[in-house]
């Protein structure tokens, strides 16, 4: 198929089949499309949707971003997970407020140089808010492209994305480029789906190769399995006579950098020295059953343990990135979301 005729058949699709009616697609801006591009890094539409709404409910204008504490930017994260999104989001209103007058730069080089904006997300704000040709290669397109081609291989691998991109560049139109981009992102996203792609409906069937082999499963190839090494914690919900749950900060760097989380221990032994550390006396504790979350590269297995303190007179405060939290009235806090399901069980 010509270039031509790609593009033409991909805009065709678009017009009959494209969704229109995402949040994101409403009341069109550059804050509003870097905020879902940032947010579908990594996550389904339908789990961000309500995210995107609330977001966008407190922070409706990227002047509003830039002033908010960081803790309140990191609550309305709290279950999407990947927090470093939100902190490079958190920095780069910043950036835009102090360096561009709250308007976001419209060149690619400007936008990639914002923190947590590479070269696919800048052409999604390009192209769909500036209107300006620039190429995307988000996953779904990865996978339309790679079957559409036959480029084996997994994505990651340098020489693989580096194929795809010369396809996805050489495809590009001048015209209608918002809704080329989002017709690429729609039709990975709904026809040609990572199981069971709905062959038949997708504009590109005469000339998709891997279609042709009938191997369309095969592409793109898959990330080489890792077994993913496991570390083991125990999580201290420690009660104080008023009911609250002691949280404490995380540095702004490393694992859940500056979320707020429960006390945690290696070895159980250690529980009562470190409540001590506190100035908390344990009056009783009980263990529970053991859970796992899942990082992309260990496994945590981590075991609550509830514990029962008498308040003594070391100073447990905010000033030391702690906090007495109070279920029954939760404070505007980010925490990932392990804590969160302990703090508040369903």
């Amino acid at each position: 198929m010509q270039r031509t005729d790609f593009q033409r058949a991909v805009l065709r699709w678009f017009d009959q089949h494209g969704r229109t009616n995402l949040p994101w697609q409403q009341n069109i801006s550059p804050y509003r499309v870097w905020v879902s591009e940032i947010m579908l890094q990594q996550t389904q539409v339908t789990t961000v949707i309500p995210y995107f709404e609330r977001f966008m409910d407190s922070f409706p204008t990227v002047q509003s971003l830039a002033a908010a504490p960081l803790d309140e930017v990191l609550h309305h994260w709290t279950g999407l997970g990947y927090y470093a999104r939100a902190r490079n989001m958190y920095k780069a209103a910043q950036i835009v407020c102090d360096q561009y007058k709250g308007h976001f730069p419209s060149s690619m080089d400007k936008l990639c140089d914002l923190p947590g904006i590479g070269r696919s997300t800048a052409a999604a704000i390009s192209s769909i808010a500036f209107k300006i040709p620039a190429t995307i290669l988000d996953g779904n397109v990865k996978r339309v492209l790679a079957r559409y081609s036959a480029i084996a291989g997994w994505p990651g691998k340098a020489d693989v994305v580096q194929q795809l991109w010369q396809v996805a560049e050489n495809f590009t139109p001048q015209e209608r480029i918002a809704d080329y981009t989002q017709a690429m992102m729609d039709l990975g996203a709904t026809t040609c789906t990572r199981a069971s792609p709905n062959c038949s409906q997708c504009p590109l069937v005469d000339s998709c190769i891997a279609y042709a082999q009938g191997n369309q499963s095969a592409y793109p190839g898959k990330k080489p399995k890792k077994k993913l090494p496991v570390r083991n914690s125990y999580f201290l919900l420690i009660h104080n006579q008023q009911g609250e749950i002691l949280l404490q900060q995380n540095p702004p760097a490393g694992l859940w950098g500056g979320l707020w989380v429960l006390p945690q221990v290696e070895c159980q032994a250690d529980i009562v020295d470190t409540c001590a550390s506190l100035g908390l006396s344990v009056v009783n504790q009980q263990v529970n059953a053991v859970q796992r979350h899942t990082f992309s590269h260990f496994h945590l297995d981590y075991q609550p343990i509830v514990i029962e303190v008498k308040d003594c007179a070391k100073a447990v405060s905010a000033g030391n990135n702690q906090v007495w939290y109070n279920p029954q009235k939760p404070l505007s806090l980010g925490m990932p979301a392990p804590v969160l399901a302990l703090l508040h069980p369903q």
